[in-house]
C-alpha cells in the first residue's frame, strides 16, 4: 500500500521475533490513511532479551509507541512509567506509547478478544468457559473473561501444573486447571457454553493439529468456538464446529479489535470500531 512520509511523520512500529508475518503494519497504516493521521506504522525485529535496549532506541529514534507480540510482552510490563489496569492484571503489555520521555503500558489483548465475542453474539457473563492453552494469549483470555463476569473458566492444558500457574493469577478463584487428554475434553466440554482455543494448534506453518475433536460433540447445542489463530481462516477445530452447528469464529475480529484499541492510545483519537472493523475486513479478507 502506498504510504506518504513528511519530516513530522511520526513513527509506530510492532516488534516481536518472528514478526516479519505481522498483519500489524498493514492493518494500522490502513487505519491511518482512513483517519487522515501523519503516523507510519512499520515492522521491527526484537530479538528476545531485547525488549529493554528496544525501548532505550525508540525514545533515542523519537518514537510516538509500539505494539509487542511474542516474546516480548511481559518483558516490557516491568519497565513501564505507568500500566493501565488490564496490563497490571496480565502483568503484560502489547502497546507502549511514549510522551515527554515517559512510556505508557496497556493491554488491549482482553478488551479485543471481548468485543470480538461480541460479533457472535455472546458476553462473558454467567458463562462456563472450557479454555485450551495457558501461555500469555490464555492468560490474557482467561482473565479478562473472569473480569467479565464469567461464572467458570476450566483452564485445559498437557502441562496441568502451568495451567495451574496462570489459575493462580486470579484474584475470584474462577479459573480452574484441568488436562487436555480426550477424557478430560469430553467430560469438561459438558458443562461449557463456550469454548476457546488459545493454542497453536492448527496455525498455519506450525506443526501439530488436535488429535482428537470428539469433544466437540458434548458441547451443549449452540454452544460458540472461538479460536484465537486467524491463518488459516478456517482450523479443522473451526470446520468441525460449524459441522455441528455450533457459531464460530477464528481470531481476525481480535486482531482487528485489539488493533483499533491500541490506535486509539497511540493518537489519542476516538475510532469508529464497527466501520473501522468492516474497512479493514475488506483488507484483509
Amino acid at each position: 500500500m502506498k504510504v506518504e512520509l513528511t519530516n513530522t511523520t511520526k513513527k509506530l512500529c510492532v516488534i516481536g521475533d518472528p514478526v516479519l508475518h505481522s498483519k500489524s503494519p498493514l492493518i494500522h497504516n490502513t487505519m491511518l490513511a482512513a483517519l487522515g493521521l501523519d503516523y507510519v506504522y512499520l515492522c521491527q525485529s526484537v530479538p528476545r532479551g531485547g525488549a529493554e535496549e528496544w525501548l532505550r532506541c525508540a525514545k533515542f529514534a523519537g518514537y510516538a509507541g509500539f505494539n509487542a507480540t511474542m516474546p516480548h510482552k511481559e518483558a516490557l510490563f516491568p519497565l513501564m512509567d505507568q500500566a493501565d489496569e488490564d496490563a497490571r492484571l496480565y502483568r503484560a503489555v502489547n502497546t507502549v506509547c511514549i510522551k515527554a520521555g515517559k512510556v505508557y503500558g496497556y493491554n488491549t489483548d482482553g478488551r479485543g478478544f471481548i468485543r470480538a465475542l461480541e460479533d457472535l453474539d455472546t458476553a462473558p457473563e454467567g458463562k462456563t468457559v472450557l479454555l485450551l492453552g495457558a501461555g500469555g494469549a490464555a492468560r490474557a483470555v482467561a482473565l479478562k473473561l473472569v473480569q467479565q463476569g464469567a461464572r467458570a473458566v476450566f483452564v485445559c492444558n498437557r502441562t496441568v501444573e502451568k495451567a495451574a500457574a496462570l489459575c493462580a493469577h486470579d484474584p475470584l478463584g474462577r479459573l480452574a486447571p484441568a488436562g487436555f487428554d480426550s477424557a478430560a475434553l469430553c467430560r469438561l466440554s459438558q458443562r461449557a457454553d463456550l469454548v476457546v482455543n488459545c493454542t497453536s494448534l492448527g496455525m498455519e506453518g506450525t506443526p501439530g493439529q488436535f488429535e482428537d475433536l470428539s469433544f466437540l460433540e458434548a458441547l451443549p447445542a449452540g454452544a460458540p468456538v472461538f479460536d484465537l489463530i486467524y491463518a488459516p481462516a478456517e482450523t479443522e477445530l473451526l470446520r468441525r464446529a460449524r459441522a455441528l452447528g455450533h457459531p464460530a469464529a477464528n481470531g481476525l475480529g481480535m486482531l482487528v479489535y485489539q488493533a483499533v484499541f491500541a490506535l486509539e492510545h497511540f493518537t489519542d483519537t476516538r475510532i469508529d470500531t464497527a466501520a473501522m472493523a468492516k474497512l479493514l475486513g475488506s483488507v484483509l479478507t
